[in-house]
């Protein structure tokens, strides 16, 4: 089993645009806006700030209790739509029970939609012009691009936790020459449809789902399912009981999760050449 180092992939295109960014006047500016308390999401911004900072990109951190109204966080976000220094805006998920992340996330100019999840961003990703792609699975296309040739002729399987992210996944790898199907993870027949994968790649949130006995010999797997549980980073897949299957892996942590940071700070760099 060949194991992917996304930590070593992401290091080059952070190196790239440490070269790109010296070269400006103005460093690149991410706002982050937080809600509450979450351990997990406080490590996501952290490795974000982190890698930000090795590149010279600046970031601005926005917390607010959980008891915030919609309103003042809406409010927040249209300051930073206005802020000319401001090159991207992300909203780091999930939101605190109650919060409704479509109406919030939205609110987010397509301009500065630098995760790539606006619905005018989805619209025209189907035509390949969105201001930014979507960074998870721009992430997932480089880690599998990685896994070597002859991915048109391989059945290439998704499974996901939302419609949402299955539509955009499927049409960016649409118009990047591939064609993929996707499935909720909680769907009756799962196992089935999983043992017919010559690609699978995993987005929901079950650590440990995917064992040996549900894949196909010799299957590409990419495990983007990214979860906290009991302070340790785990993914969809049950690592010991794949190895003897899989024939490539991209696996967490230290796969598809550094590459998505990676991403992310390249579309911020864009956002500022615009």
């Amino acid at each position: 089993m060949k194991i992917f180092n996304g930590k070593k992939e992401a290091e080059k295109i952070l190196l790239d645009l440490k070269k790109k960014i010296k070269k400006e006047k103005k460093r690149p500016k991410l706002a982050i806006i937080m809600v509450g308390k979450n351990p997990a999401s406080d490590l996501y911004v952290k490795l974000k700030k982190e890698a930000a900072e090795k590149i010279g990109l600046e970031v601005i951190e926005e917390k607010f209790q959980k008891n915030i109204s919609e309103k003042e966080i809406i409010r927040k976000i249209e300051d930073f739509n206005q802020d000319k220094s401001v090159n991207g805006i992300i909203v780091q998920l999930p939101l605190p029970t109650g919060f409704k992340t479509e109406k919030i996330t939205q609110s987010i100019s397509p301009k500065k939609d630098v995760d790539g999840f606006h619905k005018l961003n989805r619209k025209l990703l189907k035509r390949g012009t969105p201001y930014f792609f979507p960074v998870l699975p721009m992430a997932i296309l480089s880690a599998l691009k990685k896994a070597g040739p002859g991915l048109k002729n391989k059945k290439i399987l998704a499974l996901v936790n939302s419609d949402i992210f299955g539509r955009v996944l499927r049409d960016f790898f649409k118009i990047k020459g591939l064609k993929i199907q996707y499935n909720l993870a909680d769907q009756k027949n799962i196992k089935d449809i999983i043992k017919k994968a010559d690609v699978l790649i995993t987005v929901f949130n079950r650590p440990n789902f995917i064992k040996g006995s549900m894949i196909k010999k010799g299957v590409v797997l990419i495990d983007a399912g990214i979860i906290k549980k009991g302070g340790k980073t785990m993914g969809n897949t049950d690592k010991e009981s794949v190895k003897e299957k899989v024939s490539w892996f991209s696996p967490v942590p230290g796969g598809v999760g550094p590459l998505t940071v990676a991403m992310l700070l390249r579309n911020v760099f864009l956002a500022s050449q615009q």
